[in-house]
């Protein structure tokens, strides 16, 4: 399991338990939001001891949304911390707005919440072209993805399946999703390093240790 970390640089001034963070990232049918746009695709990840554990969810019918949101709500506890990349503005909102429609309570109001965007912008923007999570990890990781389906594309990829049943093009979105979530956690290892080397302070082992996953 990773060391414990202060999410001080990301303005959640508490030590954070590697253990309580749930990193999170949609696939939606568009970039409006409200209450026309959903979430067709949720992916998670966290640590369980050593291992990095990503679960997706897919909505293979539009009737299937109350369940998605249902075992999401199920992943989470009151002491869950949620690791994103613009999900204060997004994500959180946007599934916020889906379980108010479908009458539920939503299990994310009041989570402690580490939006990477916002320590990469207050580190980065005057460096790099844009602050984007493609160009993130580009920097920061050395991640170059190849036969990756531009989010734009998603939707389509989507609908595609839901009316013709070819799920081919929704292999690669789970495939981006899962990439997204790997880059959430490499970004936060790497912030937290970063911080911990600037506070003078390195563990044993790194930051946040070794990521792989399951």
């Amino acid at each position: 399991m990773p060391q414990p970390f202060d999410a001080s640089f990301a303005k959640v001034p508490e030590r954070i338990d590697p253990a309580d963070m749930l990193f999170l990232d949609t696939e939606t049918t568009g970039l409006a939001g409200g209450t026309g746009t959903r979430a067709f695709m949720i992916g998670v990840a966290r640590w369980h001891g050593a291992r990095f554990v990503l679960s997706q969810l897919t909505i293979t019918a539009l009737a299937g949304e109350a369940a998605m949101l249902e075992q999401l709500r199920a992943w989470i506890t009151p002491a869950t911390v949620l690791g994103t990349y613009n999900g204060k503005s997004y994500d959180a909102p946007l599934l916020n707005t889906r379980f108010r429609l479908e009458r539920m309570s939503s299990p994310l109001q009041g989570l402690r919440h580490i939006d990477l965007l916002h320590p990469v912008r207050r580190r980065w923007r005057a460096h790099w072209p844009n602050c984007k999570l493609a160009t993130t990890e580009r920097q920061l990781l050395g991640v170059v993805r190849e036969d990756d389906l531009p989010g734009s594309q998603a939707p389509a990829a989507w609908l595609r399946f839901l009316r013709a049943g070819d799920p081919t093009d929704l292999y690669r979105v789970l495939k981006h999703n899962a990439q997204d979530l790997r880059s959430l956690a490499g970004v936060l290892s790497h912030m937290v390093a970063l911080d911990q080397t600037a506070s003078g302070f390195t563990p044993c082992g790194g930051a946040l240790g070794h990521l792989s996953d399951n």
